[in-house]
């Protein structure tokens, strides 16, 4: 089956992708809100090799520039720091690490309920983390007081062939 399949492929010109291959790409960006399209863009770059579909670069999108806006303005409370994205594609999933070494979060349950926010004054939706788990097929939390934040996403992108 598989090699009928890469047959049709190659017939077609398109990349037969190795399901088991991993190619990853690591980006350290300054803790500022200018970075935030340019994390998003890099990422969606870096998936176009899976062939994704309009709406499953979108959601990759938004799912980081939330994870970025979040670093920026509650992990580093927009103060200097660094963003650390890591994304790595092993056969047809994308997995998007993005960490920042501030504050850290003290209740992640309660920061990942809708419309929660530690800054309502700015005008925050508290929508982050419910955009992240609804555009991404999975969304880990990891964080520790006064150590910083990493938030694990993951998307399949198609279906496998």
């Amino acid at each position: 089956m598989l090699t009928k399949c890469k047959e049709h492929m190659e017939a077609e010109n398109k990349e037969v992708v190795d399901m088991t291959k991993t190619n990853r790409m690591y980006l350290e960006i300054d803790s500022c809100s200018e970075n935030e399209s340019f994390a998003r863009v890099a990422v969606a770059a870096f998936c176009t090799r899976l062939d994704p579909v309009l709406e499953e670069i979108e959601d990759i999108k938004t799912a980081v520039s939330e994870a970025v806006t979040n670093a920026v303005i509650h992990g580093y409370d927009g103060g200097e720091g660094t963003i650390f994205i890591e994304t790595r594609i092993t056969g047809n999933e994308v997995e998007i690490k993005i960490q920042d070494k501030g504050c850290g979060i003290e209740n992640i349950e309660q920061a990942k309920e809708p419309l929660f926010t530690t800054r309502p004054e700015e005008e925050r939706s508290g929508m982050g983390f419910s955009f992240m788990e609804i555009f991404m097929d999975s969304l880990e939390v990891i964080s520790e007081k006064n150590k910083g934040t990493t938030v694990i996403m993951k998307k399949i992108i198609g279906s496998p062939m």
